[in-house]
């Protein structure tokens, strides 16, 4: 959480205002909570939180800010560092490596919440669509495609797929898990036999495309 809310730029006031802005919107959406009741929960007027934001507005968008920059900070590696990675690794590894960082994301339960946010607003909110569709599932997607050719090229999987074929094939079963680990983790429901399911889907795939 440190990481999300840099002390030099963010008071400790709007730094509460965020926190609880996130759980009530991440708990009930953006439209069902109004500025008073997020005053009520920080312990101030409604006229101080105007001191840090002018609308409620504002304050989504510095929800989705923090996001951006969290996802920023964990910026995937240039192509340069990503061949020297793949000259290291196999796939299997390279592939439990990424799940192992994205189990190290969801450990932050701010960035669990504005995940939430996210998929609560993406119909709604063009900023919360982009934000999916090109941050997350472009990005994500576009990574893969560059490093299954690098091993192709390689020689450490097949070559008799499309890379972007085999990003697509992947990635979008972890997309669909990830969604299922946010519905659990709602309701305070066990994730162990999803993390298995996970665990198996990279197992199944490195025995699919391995040389």
């Amino acid at each position: 959480m440190e990481t999300m809310f840099p002390s030099r730029e963010v008071g400790q006031t709007k730094r509460r205002i965020l926190e609880v802005a996130i759980e009530l919107f991440s708990q009930n959406g953006y439209s069902a909570v109004s500025v008073r009741e997020i005053t009520k929960h920080v312990g101030i007027k409604e006229s101080a939180l105007y001191n840090h934001f002018k609308t409620k507005d504002e304050i989504l968008q510095s929800i989705y800010q923090l996001f951006t920059n969290a996802s920023e900070g964990n910026a995937l590696p240039s192509a340069e560092q990503l061949e020297a990675m793949l000259q290291q690794v196999d796939l299997e590894t390279f592939l439990r490596q990424g799940f192992e960082q994205f189990q190290r994301t969801i450990e932050n339960p701010l960035l669990t919440q504005i995940w939430r946010i996210l998929n609560i607003e993406q119909y709604r909110d063009q900023r919360a669509r982009e934000i999916i569709l090109n941050a997350i599932y472009k990005g994500t997607i576009d990574f893969l495609e560059s490093a299954f050719l690098l091993l192709q090229q390689q020689k450490k999987i097949r070559d008799t797929f499309s890379p972007r074929m085999l990003a697509v094939e992947y990635q979008y079963p972890i997309f669909a898990m990830m969604t299922e680990y946010l519905l659990l983790t709602f309701d305070n429901k066990d994730t162990d036999e999803l993390r298995q399911r996970v665990e198996d889907h990279i197992r199944y795939f490195n025995d699919y495309v391995k040389v």
